[in-house]
């Protein structure tokens, strides 16, 4: 099977690892300057990197259809420019997979390929999916629904190591991000860990850092920048997390229900 994924953050990543174990070929497709901040368990760094590693498994940049079809080929999985999936009738996939989780549908159909599956809000199973994946953490996260649509976003970030909203870090101004501190460091409450524009982005609490905004990416005041593990263990930033392996979980299980 031939997976179109729309996004290559670091739950795309998660899923796209499930689908490659799982012996399916997947093209990634996101925007020329990611986003993401899990850079170490992202696949989206493919694209400013050309090439990256996560687990077990190599994520190629690709800049045409040939040579992305080149990369699959080889066994490793390919990342491209395409944030409006542009590219979509000319990969002709078996599926489309749009883990974008912007919290709202961006363009995604359901005509878009025999089997599409929308990760987290904003879609409904049966209008513009065939099948939706819940991403909130808890009881119904990784399910896959067949009607109706995922929780609405909560605005509130889901509990790691008992803390919540205290463990993501925000820009504090606009402009181009300064890394002052790098993923995996253990990191204390206070410490600048980023600049934009001149002003510090500090340490909200005590952990490891396991998320951070690339070097020279454009922040606005307020944007999710930074993200702080309580845990302390720095293996975790090498790593997909929980939750991504349970989305990646669920899409798979979605994809072979409608295989079969």
């Amino acid at each position: 099977m031939l997976i179109y994924m729309r996004g290559a953050g670091d739950i795309a990543t998660g899923i796209a690892l499930r689908l490659h174990r799982a012996g399916m070929d997947v093209v990634m497709a996101d925007i020329d300057a990611p986003t993401c901040i899990r850079r170490t368990v992202a696949f989206s760094e493919a694209i400013r990197c050309d090439a990256t590693q996560v687990e077990d498994v190599w994520a190629r940049r690709a800049d045409t259809v040939d040579q992305a079809r080149a990369v699959m080929a080889s066994g490793d999985v390919a990342v491209m420019v395409d944030p409006e999936a542009a590219l979509v009738d000319a990969f002709a996939p078996d599926a489309v997979v749009d883990a974008i989780l912007a919290k709202r549908n961006l363009g995604t159909r359901i005509d878009m390929a025999p089997c599409v599956i929308g990760v987290g809000p904003g879609f409904t199973a049966g209008e513009d999916c065939h099948a939706a994946v819940e991403t909130k953490r808890g009881h119904y996260l990784g399910r896959v629904l067949y009607e109706g649509s995922p929780i609405a976003n909560t605005g509130i970030p889901g509990i790691i190591g008992g803390v919540g909203a205290e463990r993501v870090l925000r820009a504090p101004a606009d402009g181009p991000f300064e890394c002052v501190r790098a993923i995996g460091d253990t990191v204390r409450a206070g410490e600048v860990v980023g600049r934009v524009a001149g002003e510090s982005m500090l340490a909200t609490i005590d952990g490891v850092l396991r998320g951070l905004l690339a070097p020279g990416v454009p922040a606005h005041a307020g944007m999710k920048a930074g993200d702080i593990d309580p845990r302390g263990d720095a293996s975790f930033c090498l790593t997909v997390s929980d939750k991504a392996s349970a989305v990646g979980g669920g899409v798979l299980e979605a994809l072979l229900h409608f295989a079969h």
